[in-house]
């Protein structure tokens, strides 16, 4: 079994595309049951956020795989196949990994180092588990992604790169209007980067500052904390009627500020940054008089200079190492079945060895027997070490695979005791008793 991941974002697909591929909770549970009710995935978790619909899957095989998620993605989003194709992206076995974990550290998001996506992610994991969709191999590489994420953020400065993302986007607000400094502000959203713009909208020192969002109290609670003003969102026409500038970012669906809302200003120039994905803004409102609009499309320009480079590459370097560390484990737990079903052969052939004996000596007596049965399991202990231990060393590097195979044909194990130690792995894996050392049959080790 491999993983698969096979998506698109912000990175492969223009925003008219990502729009119309958003799924909702309730669209994401029918989407995995979709794809787990296909020939080639036997687990699957689907990642949708505001700038990305991608699937990560454990499969049978690769094409097959890759042609299933395309036609379930297809068929769940209404849009042509070709299309989607054009612009999925498919990473496959290390690459997998390696995609999935820049995912959880923020390395691969429209707003680099953004931690908003470690709740998506864990929120997907939660979801497949669930539905049942996702069990030991996929579940445990995203557990690792989760914890990749969360250190990221505690050992470098990578969340900068958000905040400069809404820095350079006021430059260009503060551009087109002549200066920040004294103006009438509106904040639509008040979550993270809502937060982040509120903030440094105060300290330019705008003149009124407004916060709308569909939850008061969170309105309320950011207000406080930058010495604005909450209202509802019922409000928000009269709000958008007096600001001179708009920060929207939220997590709807559809747009939020809209043409209507606009027009009622009798063309006053007001300029609009819009910074969610879908975006907030409608499109027709750029082509209104006095409107001008600031998207991320047109951020995504200026956004690489913006980024903190010390610090990306710090998380570069975090997720390289944890990649190899997680690779080097995933090989050395495959060989772990042939190792444990090697140690079982051998203890059945000292048991029937010295059942043999003992029948033939009948006059030894139980200290005897002892410390015959200990003699023997030690010789044959020492003999399996060094090549159990070695061929576990070897399997950690790439093409590690051969030498358990090499194993089983050395001394003729039975593939079905491997496939069966193997299956228990598995049910550790799901129950969260497996540590990934290998499982160890009772007896000498």
């Amino acid at each position: 079994m491999s993983l698969l991941a096979v998506g698109l974002s912000h990175k492969s697909a223009p925003v008219e595309l990502l729009e119309r591929v958003v799924v909702d909770d309730e669209g994401t549970r029918k989407l995995l049951h979709r794809l787990i009710g296909t020939p080639h995935l036997d687990e699957v978790l689907v990642l949708s956020t505001c700038n990305r619909l991608e699937v990560h899957a454990e499969v049978r095989k690769f094409h097959g795989g890759v042609q299933d998620i395309g036609e379930q993605l297809a068929a769940h989003t209404g849009v042509d196949l070709d299309l989607l194709t054009e612009h999925l992206y498919v990473h496959y076995e290390d690459r997998a990994v390696q995609h999935l974990f820049e995912v959880g550290a923020g390395l691969d998001s429209m707003v680099v180092g953004e931690q908003q996506i470690l709740g998506q992610l864990r929120s997907a994991l939660n979801t497949a588990r669930s539905e049942e969709t996702v069990a030991g191999v996929l579940g445990t590489a995203v557990d690792n992604a989760l914890r990749i994420g969360k250190r990221a953020h505690s050992e470098t400065g990578i969340d900068r790169a958000g905040r400069s993302l809404v820095a350079v986007g006021l430059d260009l607000v503060d551009t087109a209007t002549g200066g920040i400094a004294g103006k009438s502000a509106l904040v639509v959203g008040a979550g993270s980067m809502s937060a982040i713009a509120a903030t440094e909208l105060a300290e330019r020192n705008v003149g009124q500052l407004v916060i709308v969002n569909r939850t008061f109290d969170r309105a309320e609670r950011l207000a406080g904390q930058v010495g604005g003003e909450a209202v509802a969102i019922g409000s928000l026409r009269s709000a958008v009627f007096e600001a001179d500038l708009v920060v929207s970012c939220t997590g709807a669906i559809g747009p939020v500020v809209t043409t209507d809302l606009l027009v009622d200003r009798d063309e006053r120039p007001i300029v609009v940054l819009d910074l969610a994905l879908p975006r907030d803004v409608e499109v027709a409102a750029a082509s209104l008089a006095g409107v001008e609009v600031i998207d991320l499309d047109r951020l995504g320009g200026v956004l690489e200079g913006a980024q903190v480079v010390a610090d990306v590459e710090a998380v570069r370097r975090i997720v390289r190492d944890e990649v190899g560390n997680y690779l080097a484990r995933q090989r050395a737990d495959r060989v772990a079945p042939t190792v444990v079903a090697l140690r079982e052969r051998a203890q059945q052939v000292v048991d029937a060895e010295l059942t043999r004996l003992l029948g033939r000596l009948p006059e030894a007596d139980e200290r005897t027997a002892r410390e015959v049965r200990t003699t023997v399991e030690r010789v044959v202990d020492k003999l399996l070490h060094a090549p159990t231990v070695r061929v576990k060393e070897l399997a950690e590097e790439p093409g590690g695979d051969s030498y358990a195979e090499a194993l089983r044909e050395l001394f003729a194990l039975d593939p079905s005791a491997t496939e069966a130690v193997a299956r228990a792995v598995v049910t550790l894996e799901e129950s969260g008793d497996y540590d990934g050392a290998g499982v160890r049959p009772e007896g000498p080790s």
